[in-house]
This record gives C-alpha cells, structure tokens and sequence, in this order.
C-alpha cells in the first residue's frame, strides 16, 4: 500500500485538527509532528511510573496533587540538581530558550510554561540561581527562526546566554503535509529536510557566532502520531530522519548538544498529550523538562 493511501486517515486527522487549530487557539496543529531517533539518554526508568500514580488517584486526590505537583517535580531532580547546583551558584547563570511552540509551552494546563517554565521553578525553587527567557513562538518554522536571529532583542539574550534550549523543525515537516496534502510521498519529506539541514546549520553557525560560550541544547521531536497509527512506518522513518539531522548537525558543532524526547512518549500508558492530542500536556512537559535538565546535568557535572 502506498504512502498516499496508508496516511489517507492520518491527513483526515490532520484536517480536523487544522480545522480546530484555525478557529480554536488552543488547538495549534503547527508542532504537530516530532519524534526522536533510538537515542537513549539517562534516566529512561523514571518515565512510566508518575502517570500510574495519577491514574489510581479520586477526583479530590488528583486536585490535590495537581495542586502539589511543582513540589513534587523537584522532588524528583532534586538528585540531579546537586551535581550543578555548585555551578550555577558560582555566578550568574542565564538561559534563552528559542523556537516553535514546544519552547512556548502550548499544550501546558497549569500555566507552567512547558518545560522552560517547569525548568525555571525547579531549579530556583529556593534561591534564583539561573534567569529564563522564552522566546518560543507558536508554529514557527526554522526559515522564521533563522530570520529571528537577526533581531536586536534575540542577538542581545544570546550574546548574555550561558545556555541555548532550542526546538525547531516539527512545523517544517507540518508544512510539507499542507503544501502536499492530496499527494504525499516520502521525496517530499526528504527534500525538505535537505533544506531544513542547510537553515539548522546555519542557525548553529549564527548562534556561535553571536557567541562562541554559550552552550546549544537542540531538543529532539518526539511522535504523536505514534499512538494512533504505530503500524504506520513511514511516519516513525520521516520522523527519525529529521531527528537524524539534527543530531548529525549537533556532533559536528562544538558546545552544541541533542536532546532526544522520542523515548519518553513511546509505549507509555499514560495520557502524556493535550486535549489537541500532539502537543505534550503538562505532564509531557514535566518528562521533556527532566530529560533536558539530565542533559545539563551530565555536560556541567
């Protein structure tokens, strides 16, 4: 079965969530697509148990916790935290978070931010150690983030930044499936993902050179897709395809390091997405703002 009719469900998906997207803000279909590569980072064990736990719990139990979850996340890094706590306590520590709508938080309930708001509150739960800004914007492509770095505001928080978070690419691929909806084939995606290789690596190569210290954390795509069309195997090939490039693009840079997420979404039976059903609910985030906060860990450690 060809790619066209395999995906026929997958698009009529898609088009109702466009639709949603269009007249529903909450709804954004731009980040819909992003997975990882088999890239195993620290820590897998601690991505399916939380879920269970909430699973089990009453109604006035889960307000209850939901209420009490910011504690409870730092909790869980409290471990990691003191392998840097000592750095960032040595000077000040600032981080620019930049890209598309997971950078933004789209998806979160709790008003947390995403993972750059749950990243903020664990680490200076108790003294502010490291300043945050976000300049996530929803459905942004890397053509648009590769024209932001031109911005004075933007050149001047990276020029001040100890550490670059970065996602960016999912709405590239989003693209490609709109422009090429009634006749998708797998050329499409491979030819603009040889495009968004050229403006990932020129967006590493401007960020160094507004400033050589500063170190890059491109976060990985995970699949939302996986859940309801895991039999589907083009999906999980574009998916990791791209994920492949920027990794490829990461290694080549010094100070520039991937973050895979694909792992935390795979196989897992908790409900992990917003109410759009491809951006990450709040305890999504919480998963991708641990994995992040390994990553840091394990380069300062």
């Amino acid at each position: 079965m060809n790619l066209n009719r395999r995906l026929i469900a997958l698009l009529l998906l898609t088009a109702g969530a466009m639709f949603i997207w269009i007249n529903y803000p909450r709804a954004d279909l731009s980040n819909v697509t992003i997975t990882q590569p088999e890239d195993q980072s620290p820590q897998e064990e601690q991505t399916v148990e939380e879920p269970e736990q909430e699973e089990e719990a009453t109604e006035d139990e889960t307000t209850t916790a939901e209420e009490s979850e910011p504690r409870q996340f730092s909790e869980v890094v409290a471990d990691a935290l003191q392998n840097t706590v000592e750095f960032f306590s040595g000077e000040e520590t600032h981080v620019v978070a930049i890209g598309d709508s997971l950078t933004k938080g789209v998806g979160a309930e709790q008003e947390e931010g995403g993972y750059v708001g749950i990243l903020n509150r664990a680490i200076n739960e108790e003294t502010e150690l490291v300043t945050f800004e976000n300049y996530g914007v929803r459905g942004h492509r890397s053509d648009q983030l590769l024209a932001r770095l031109d911005e004075p505001e933007i050149t001047s928080s990276i020029e001040q930044a100890d550490i670059v978070l970065m996602t960016i690419g999912a709405n590239d691929i989003m693209k490609v499936v709109k422009e090429t909806f009634t006749d998708l084939n797998l050329e499409d995606f491979a030819e603009a993902r040889i495009d968004y290789e050229n403006r990932l690596e020129q967006i590493l190569l401007v960020m160094q050179e507004i400033n050589p210290d500063s170190e890059i954390y491109l976060v990985g795509f995970y699949n939302p897709f996986s859940t309801y069309f895991e039999d589907i195997e083009e999906l999980d090939f574009i998916i990791s395809a791209w994920n492949d490039t920027g990794r490829t693009l990461a290694q080549q840079h010094e100070n520039v390091t991937f973050i895979p997420t694909v792992d935390l979404f795979e196989d897992s039976e908790a409900d992990l997405f917003a109410l759009d059903n491809f951006h990450p609910n709040d305890l999504g985030y919480r998963l991708i703002a641990q994995r992040v906060l390994d990553y840091i860990t394990e380069e300062e450690g």
